[in-house]
């Protein structure tokens, strides 16, 4: 029995690590726009989901490292608290960098309309927010990743659909109607972006994103 409930606690925080990295990381952010690069360049498999999922976690923790290392230093600091308040005063103290860094990247207008909402849905509890509390950031915090990753996808989608369109257009005026226009616009758009040194450009651009 006290194995079975080790185990779920175990399986429990694992899971929560994951939710954690998820939705308080650039995971979001990096991962859509790594799908909607591949979508662009005209590739359906290459590189695989497994691949983009795993390049965009490594980022994000790469990213996050600097709040990684408040809360190991909030932790080491701590020691072993003895008693539940004093665990509470170590959750509140190790949840500050992720809050600041939630908050640092999150759209103003985003945190006043979870905030507004809360207000409306919430009106009849006792329990108050403010902008800056988790509960309000990290719904606001996925919102703004989600909206700044599609404009993203949308700036990178545009320079590949004009080599899509000139390519269409070139076999229209060659009498090649039935020729797909991927078969020739897929290897112009893989030179193209081997020859910009594509993923360091773009790695680096989502990198510096968060660097302000």
């Amino acid at each position: 029995m006290t194995e079975t409930f080790s185990l779920a606690i175990i399986g429990f925080l694992s899971g929560l690590v994951v939710l954690m990295v998820v939705t308080t990381t650039a995971f979001i952010k990096l991962s859509i726009v790594f799908f909607i690069i591949r979508n662009a360049l005209g590739l359906q498999q290459v590189p695989s989901n497994l691949i983009l999922q795993t390049f965009a976690t490594v980022l994000a923790i790469y990213i996050s490292m600097p709040v990684f290392h408040s809360i190991y230093e909030v932790f080491k600091e701590a020691g072993e608290p003895t008693s539940i308040e004093a665990w509470v005063d170590v959750m509140q103290k190790a949840s500050a960098p992720v809050q600041e860094f939630i908050s640092r990247n999150t759209g103003e207008e985003h945190k006043e309309y979870f905030q507004s909402v809360t207000a409306k849905i919430w009106k009849d509890s006792a329990f108050t927010t403010t902008k800056e509390d988790l509960v309000i950031l990290v719904p606001a915090f996925i919102i703004t990743e989600m909206s700044r990753a599609f404009e993203i996808g949308f700036l990178l989608y545009l320079p590949f659909v004009a080599i899509d369109l000139v390519l269409t257009i070139i076999l229209m005026a060659m009498g090649m109607m039935m020729v797909p226009p991927t078969i020739l616009s897929v290897p112009f758009k893989l030179l193209l972006f081997i020859m910009i040194g594509g993923w360091t450009k773009l790695i680096q651009g989502l990198v510096l994103t968060y660097s302000v």
